[in-house]
């Protein structure tokens, strides 16, 4: 049962994620990303590679831990309940996020100046999926993918205030090397592709009663023998509710 119900997708998909970042740490550790190569350098054109390549890089071995375990789970659940469009979701989000990351300017909030930072790291992606599959589930108003975004808000609701400067919450004496930016970006760009997509893959069904004009002559049938066989409903009409009838009916349906 579960062989059939879980796609491969949804399996591969992450592992190779993973592995990627995995790799792109240990080349760090080799010595083969110093400095600020392969990492988001706003607004200067040698940090346009940090685009593509800074979601593979991180500072440490707690940076990367903590980054692959969500990775994991919300990439699993964007290809389990979104295959139709979760390769563009990631793909253009991973790029998005990182492009707008580029695009603004790192100044320190309270002083205005200019600081030369250098981005790494996969959280950037992590709020793409996270605020994709919140909005989307809440955009196409369907009951499983809905419980798919309550899902999201359960376990990464905190992530909302990844958004915001931790100068704001805390005295420091130098700037946090979290990067609020790539945050911020990702929440931004994740809310935006929902939309976009919003008309695309499973929507909320709805039934062929719930249509206007819908008759159907076996409904019909089962209407008149209803009203032969429970007259004192009807002599009582104007006391109850006219849908517990439809109920009645709706079980009779099903039988």
């Amino acid at each position: 049962m579960f062989k059939n119900a879980i796609s491969k997708r949804a399996i591969i998909y992450p592992l190779l994620m993973l592995s990627a970042m995995w790799f792109g740490y240990f080349l760090q550790m080799q010595g083969f990303f110093q400095s600020c190569f392969g990492a988001i350098i706003p607004l200067l054109p040698e940090g346009l590679l940090g685009i593509v390549t800074s979601p593979l890089l991180h500072g440490n071995i707690d940076h990367i831990i903590g980054n692959s375990i969500p990775i994991a789970a919300l990439m699993f659940l964007l290809y389990q309940f979104y295959p139709l469009v979760a390769n563009k979701v990631f793909i253009i989000g991973w790029l998005a996020t990182g492009l707008l990351v580029w695009l603004l300017p790192p100044i320190d909030i309270f002083s205005g100046e200019y600081m030369y930072t250098c981005t790494i790291g996969a959280s950037g992606v992590v709020y793409v999926l996270a605020f994709f599959l919140f909005f989307s589930g809440v955009f196409k108003w369907n009951t499983k993918l809905l419980t798919i975004s309550m899902l999201v808000v359960l376990y990464y609701g905190s992530l909302v205030w990844g958004m915001l400067p931790e100068e704001l919450f805390y005295n420091m004496q130098e700037p946090s090397k979290i990067s609020w930016q790539a945050h911020l970006s990702g929440a931004i760009v994740g809310s935006m592709i929902a939309f976009a997509f919003k008309n695309v893959g499973e929507k909320k069904k709805k039934f062929i009663w719930e249509f206007p004009n819908y008759y159907s002559e076996k409904d019909d049938k089962l209407w008149q023998e209803y009203k032969e066989n429970h007259p004192e409903d009807f002599m009582e009409l104007p006391y109850k509710k006219r849908d517990d009838i439809w109920d009645h009916l709706d079980e009779l349906r099903k039988k």
